[in-house]
C-alpha cells in the first residue's frame, strides 16, 4: 500500500479497490424476513417484554461494561436478538401488567366464510329488479306468463335512461321457435308493462325437465339491441292451475349450453283432433295449431302448411292441405277434413301428418310429421285407439313433430 504524505488525498490502486471487493471479510448468514415475525405456539416468552415498559427505578445497564465483555460478533447477534424482541414483543396487545404481555396473537378467520355482500345485491343495484307471475293451464297445456313491471333498471341510452323489453325463451330448445317478447317502452328505468304471453302446447312432461329464461334488453333503433339482465325459472316449481308471482333481481347473462340435442324438441308439436262421425261415415281430423316450429327461412320463421294422408292410398285421394301462414313458428289452421271410411276399415290404416315450410321458385322445406295408427307408439297410439273407442267424440290432443317419417315421401 502506498504512503501518503500529511494534507494528501488517499488514492487506492485497482488492485487495491479489488482487493477490497472480492475480500470483504468474514461471510455471515443472512437472516430470514421470518425471521423477524417470529411465532410462538404459546405466546411470547416471560423475557420478550419490551424494553420501554420496564419499572422507572429499575437500574439502567452499563453499556460501556457490556460492550467490554462482548466480542464484535456476540454484539451483533445480541442487536438482532434485540430487533426480534421488539417485533416479536411490540406485535402484541400489552397486558394488564407493566412489562408483561399475556395476549396471544390473533386468532385465523376461517377461509370458507362467507361474504355479506354478494354479487347478488350488486347485480340488484346494477341491474334492476322484475315483477312477473306464471300460471300452468294444464287442461289447455298452456303456459301463461305475465310480464307486470320493472324497477331501476340500469341505464343503456346516453340520456341516462333505456328502452326495455322482455323477451321469453324455454330451455332447452331453439330459441328462434319459442321466442315471445313484450312491447317496447321508451325513455324509462322503471317500465311497467302488464302483459301476458302464452306458450301452447307445454305438456307434464316439459313442466318438469324445461326452464323458462326471462331476459330484459334495451332496444336500440341503429345498432344491436343491448342485453340488460336475466332471470331463470324451472317450471318444475309451479302448481298446475296455481298463479305463482316473482320479484327478481336480475342477473348477469348466463351462458346457454348449445351443446344440447336438437333433434325433435325444435321440430315443433302440433294440436290435432281426431273423430268419428257416424253421422257422416268418416273420420274427422282436424288442425288446430302448431307450436315452436323450426326456423327454415333466413329471416328466422318460416311459412308453414299442413298436408294429411290416410294411408293405404290406393287411389292416391287422401291427400289434403291447409292453408299456408306467413313469417311465424306459431301458427293456427283451425281447419278440418273428412275420410269417407267404414269405422271397421280404421284399424287398418294409418294417418300421416306433415308440416311444411312453403318457398317460392323452389321445394318447399320439410319441418317435421307424426304418424297415428297401429304401428304407432305412446301418446300417437292412445290416441288413435281413443279416437276408435269413443264414436262421435271429439278428441284433441299434442304431439311432437320428428325429423324423419317413416314410409313418406319428404317432398312436396
Amino acid at each position: 500500500m502506498t504512503l501518503r504524505r500529511r494534507g494528501e488525498k488517499a488514492t487506492i490502486s485497482i488492485q487495491e479497490h479489488m482487493a477490497i471487493d472480492v475480500c470483504p471479510g468474514p461471510i455471515r448468514p443472512i437472516k430470514q424476513i421470518s425471521d423477524y415475525f417470529p411465532r410462538f405456539p404459546r405466546g411470547l416468552p416471560p423475557d420478550a417484554g419490551p424494553r420501554a415498559a420496564a419499572p422507572p427505578d429499575a437500574p439502567a445497564r452499563p453499556a460501556a461494561a457490556s460492550a467490554g465483555r462482548r466480542s464484535p460478533s456476540d454484539g451483533a447477534r445480541d442487536d438482532d436478538e434485540d430487533v426480534d424482541q421488539l417485533f416479536g414483543a411490540y406485535g402484541a396487545s400489552p397486558g394488564p401488567g407493566p412489562g408483561r404481555s399475556t395476549a396471544r396473537p390473533p386468532a385465523k378467520l376461517p377461509e370458507d366464510e362467507p361474504d355479506a355482500d354478494g354479487y347478488e345485491s350488486d347485480d340488484c343495484t346494477a341491474l334492476g329488479t322484475l315483477d312477473f307471475s306464471l300460471l300452468y293451464d294444464q287442461e289447455n297445456n298452456a303456459l301463461h306468463c305475465t310480464i307486470s313491471k320493472a324497477k331501476g333498471l340500469k341505464p343503456m341510452d346516453h340520456n341516462g335512461l333505456a328502452d326495455p323489453y322482455v323477451k321469453l325463451h324455454l330451455l332447452p330448445g331453439a330459441s328462434k321457435a319459442n321466442k315471445l317478447r313484450t312491447k317496447t317502452l321508451r325513455n324509462t328505468l322503471n317500465p311497467t308493462w302488464n302483459e301476458t304471453l302464452t306458450y301452447y302446447g307445454i305438456t307434464d312432461e316439459d313442466m318438469i325437465r324445461k326452464t323458462l329464461r326471462i331476459s330484459v334488453c334495451d332496444e336500440d333503433k341503429f345498432r344491436h339491441n343491448e342485453f340488460i339482465g336475466e332471470t331463470r325459472v324451472p317450471l318444475k316449481k309451479l302448481k298446475p292451475n296455481h298463479t305463482k308471482t316473482f320479484s327478481i333481481c336480475l342477473e348477469k347473462q348466463l351462458p346457454v349450453d348449445k351443446t344440447e340435442d336438437k333433434s325433435l324438441e325444435e321440430r315443433g308439436r302440433i294440436l290435432i283432433s281426431l273423430k268419428y262421425s257416424s253421422q257422416k261415415q268418416g273420420l274427422l281430423v282436424g288442425i288446430v295449431r302448431c307450436a315452436h316450429l323450426a326456423a327454415m327461412d333466413a329471416n328466422g320463421y318460416s311459412d308453414p302448411y299442413v298436408k294429411t294422408y290416410l294411408k293405404p292410398d290406393v287411389d292416391k285421394k287422401s291427400k289434403h292441405k291447409t292453408a299456408v301462414k306467413k313469417k311465424t313458428l306459431n301458427p293456427e289452421f283451425n281447419e278440418e277434413f273428412c275420410y269417407e271410411i267404414k269405422h271397421g276399415d280404421l284399424a287398418k290404416k294409418t294417418l300421416e301428418i306433415t308440416v311444411w315450410d312453403y318457398d317460392i321458385g323452389k321445394s318447399n322445406d320439410f319441418i317435421g310429421g307424426v304418424v297415428l295408427g297401429i304401428n304407432a307408439k305412446g301418446e300417437r297410439l292412445k290416441h288413435w285407439f281413443d279416437c276408435l273407442k269413443n264414436k262421435d267424440k271429439r278428441i284433441e290432443r299434442w304431439h311432437t313433430l320428428t325429423n324423419e317419417l317413416p314410409g313418406a315421401v319428404l317432398s312436396d
